[in-house]
């Protein structure tokens, strides 16, 4: 019998030109995201799925800096989205097997958070981290189960990618060009 492999999450999401930030508590985290936030000299930032006490804390933080936070309209957030810098969103659960941020919404367009800004922050808990695909179909189901309408699952592993210009591999031709992984968690 074949011991399981065990992946390593942060190893993965890096082979995918992301960076992964491990961090022992929240309070570390809104450090870590406003470290990210300040490097890129945002103007503007972006939430969405994060729980209340995060997006209170992060908003303290954001001196001079605009924050867009829920409820988003889906007719308006488009065009709030092309000033955003940065977007941080919310994770269900992650795949180590793969280095994949896997990101749930009933909000189509809370998806442009993590999908149209130059840089993205997707913050989880270490204990939301699945070993493999297998392991996170269970947990893909259960959300399904929860929310049965206006369901969106998006997958990210690392930044966006293309491979359509003169056949030469460019990060954030479609979407974030940085893609940044705060796992919450010892």
């Amino acid at each position: 019998m074949n011991a399981e492999i065990k992946f390593d999450f942060a190893e993965c999401f890096e082979k995918l030109s992301g960076v992964a930030h491990a961090v022992p508590s929240e309070k570390a985290a809104v450090d870590e995201i406003i470290s990210i936030i300040t490097s890129k000299e945002a103007k503007c930032v972006a939430l969405a799925n994060l729980p209340k006490k995060l997006v209170t804390a992060i908003e303290k933080r954001c001196d001079g800096i605009k924050v867009l936070k829920e409820p988003y309209a889906a007719e308006t957030l488009p065009a709030a989205i092309d000033e955003a810098d940065v977007g941080i969103t919310g994770i269900a659960f992650a795949i180590a097997q793969s280095g994949t941020l896997v990101e749930t919404t009933t909000n189509d367009a809370v998806r442009l958070v993590s999908a149209l800004t130059p840089t993205y922050i997707g913050v989880l808990r270490k204990a939301d981290i699945v070993n493999r695909f297998e392991d996170g179909s269970a947990r893909i189901r259960e959300i399904v189960k929860e929310h049965d309408e206006n369901l969106v699952i998006s997958f990210i592993s690392g930044p966006s990618r293309t491979g359509d210009i003169e056949l030469k591999l460019t990060l954030g031709v479609h979407g974030p060009g940085e893609a940044h992984a705060v796992i919450i968690g010892k």
